[in-house]
């Protein structure tokens, strides 16, 4: 029997996209997986999106109240038994082959954290040719730097490493993530191979640059309690990068 992969899909609203998203895990050549969504109260009809899937493997929770994606993402992980650990937002689709060749790749290395290439797709699936590729390894520095990790991309060993908490934090919250593992594994190893189809969506909290730079502030001050001037550094870093698109 394979290890059990949990999957961990916070959703808020994306009626529209879940049933590709969960359609994409079901598809999976690797099968011992459980997938579990944890809705931040939807307003549309996600639920009955969800519901429509006739799967024991996939398990969905809806919170009482609106609280972002971090809280929805602490109790899916709180709730999950795997030896791993594989994050997927309700909008993204996986590759059928996704969890098969990247667990190989994390098992033939002794791999503890691990994450692949993707492509941008817009709202309609459509591709749009751009890929981005992962850092053959990647440290805490290098993700401080400009997290070059697509978030529905990874997977980790919880068993090597236990779980974590997410900080509470609306935007970054995955990168966030990304810096306590690295605080106790030392890189995240990158798959070359494109996995996962990353869909960009229009008015999405991440298409507002200018509402980034606060959580962004937020997570090198007081989640990573770097220095003034190093936060500084790294708001003009991340600016340059993602506002002005020069690399």
């Amino acid at each position: 029997m394979k290890d059990l992969i949990s999957i961990i899909t916070p959703t808020y609203n994306c009626a529209k996209f879940i049933g590709v998203t969960i359609e994409s895990v079901m598809k999976q050549t690797y099968e011992n997986w459980e997938m579990i969504i944890v809705d931040d109260a939807s307003t549309d009809n996600t639920e009955e999106i969800v519901r429509r899937y006739d799967d024991k493997r996939i398990k969905y929770v809806k919170l009482e109240k609106n609280s972002g994606a971090a809280i929805a993402r602490n109790k899916a992980m709180k709730l999950a038994q795997g030896k791993y650990m594989a994050f997927l937002d309700s909008d993204d689709i996986w590759k059928e082959n996704k969890l098969e060749k990247q667990i190989n790749f994390m098992e033939e290395h002794n791999y503890n954290i691990t994450c692949t290439a993707y492509e941008k797709v817009d709202e309609e699936g459509k591709v749009l040719n751009k890929i981005l590729k992962p850092k053959e390894k990647a440290d805490y520095n290098r993700i401080l730097l400009d997290c070059p990790v697509g978030n529905s991309t990874v997977i980790y060993n919880v068993e090597a490493l236990g779980k974590f908490e997410v900080p509470n934090i609306r935007k970054g919250n995955d990168d966030a993530l990304w810096l306590k593992m690295l605080k106790k594994e030392k890189y995240i190893y990158g798959l070359e191979e494109v996995l996962m189809q990353y869909r960009v969506r229009n008015n999405s909290i991440s298409s507002n640059k200018l509402q980034l730079v606060k959580y962004y502030w937020y997570k090198y001050r007081k989640i990573e309690k770097l220095s003034i001037l190093r936060s500084i550094f790294h708001i003009c870093y991340w600016g340059v990068i993602k506002i002005l698109r020069i690399k």
